[in-house]
Parts: C-alpha cells; sequence; structure tokens
C-alpha cells in the first residue's frame, strides 16, 4: 500500500531491502506487523518478502531468530527510513540493554537504491552482511523474483556454494510455507 496522494506521486521511488529479525516472543506475529507496517509509511510499499527462516544466534545470545528479508518501494530518503525503521521498532518493544541483546524485533536497512553512506548513525550498503546467512539466504532467494530496476541495482550475494557453507556454519533452516501468507 503507498500512502501520500498526488504529492508523493511524482517523487521518484527506490528499492529498499530490509532485514527483519527476532528471538523474543511472538516473533513471527512481531515480523508480520512489521511489514505491514513498513508499507504504511508515507510514498512506500512492500514489493515483495522472502521466505521465513529459523537461525541460530550469531553474536547474539538467547533462542534461535526468526529471519526474513522485504524489498520496498520507497521515496523516503535514507535518515528518514531509517528513523522509521526505528519508531518501528518501539512500537514493538525493542529494548536495547546491550549489544547484540535478544530482541523482539530488529529492522535493519541493508541498502536503498544505490546510496553509499557512512555516517555515524548509518552506513549503506549493511556494512555486516554478506557473512550472514540470516541475511544473504533470505536475500538471494528475494532477488530470485525482482526485476532489474534502474537506479536501484541489486545487492551482491554469494554465490550458491558460498551460501551453502554459511549456512551450514550459521544453522539456517527455512521454514515451511510463505511468510506473508502463512
Amino acid at each position: 500500500m503507498s500512502l501520500g496522494g498526488p504529492a508523493l506521486s511524482a517523487v521518484p521511488r527506490f528499492r529498499a531491502f530490509i532485514g527483519l529479525g527476532g528471538n523474543l516472543g511472538e516473533v513471527r506475529g512481531r515480523l508480520v506487523a512489521a511489514v505491514a507496517s513498513l508499507g504504511h509509511l508515507p510514498g512506500t510499499s512492500v514489493e515483495a518478502a522472502s521466505g521465513l527462516y529459523r537461525t541460530r544466534p550469531v553474536d547474539a545470545s538467547g533462542p534461535d531468530f526468526l529471519n526474513a528479508v522485504v524489498a520496498l518501494q520507497t521515496a523516503l530518503g535514507p535518515h528518514e527510513l531509517l528513523g522509521a525503521l526505528l519508531g518501528i521498532e518501539c512500537e514493538h518493544d525493542r529494548q536495547r540493554p546491550h549489544v547484540n541483546a535478544p530482541r523482539t524485533l530488529d529492522l535493519d536497512l541493508l541498502a536503498l537504491g544505490d546510496a553509499r553512506l557512512d555516517t555515524p548513525t548509518l552506513t549503506l550498503p549493511h556494512p555486516r552482511q554478506q557473512g550472514r546467512a540470516f541475511v544473504m539466504v533470505p536475500l538471494s532467494e528475494l532477488l530470485k523474483h525482482l526485476p532489474d530496476q534502474p537506479g536501484s541495482p541489486r545487492p551482491s550475494v554469494p554465490d550458491a556454494l558460498t551460501l551453502a557453507r554459511l549456512s551450514q556454519e550459521q544453522g539456517i533452516e527455512r521454514l515451511p510455507g510463505d511468510f506473508l501468507f502463512d
């Protein structure tokens, strides 16, 4: 769903990739609700979502995570979108007691169009995504279903052999069904 009416209809939109995860509470329901919230952001629509994956914690503690990646079409700038993601996390009781603490919801801006940023609050593309199966495996799945878009290059993903190695090392498993509709 895209909001904004005529004033935003002429604003260019870029593809953004968002990593979703959590390992506390009713995570699946929170992920579905977060995707719905993303679709209600001004000038934004959800284009597609990966399947849902269960992953052992990486550099974190607590129970296994549920993870997915979604593609958005958005007119929001990088810092505006990041602020919106943090707001959605807060709506779902995200706490940050220490680095890599277990969490109810985690939304990471992985890429936005061809933006390259390195600021104190945001680095794009996300600096730690390449070695993380919980990002790369769902992202690879999602990219297979998305057409190319000018101004929004596809994020690079490792080859199939590297993805298989990361999956085995980091303990990632695709759950049955379709993330948004199951």
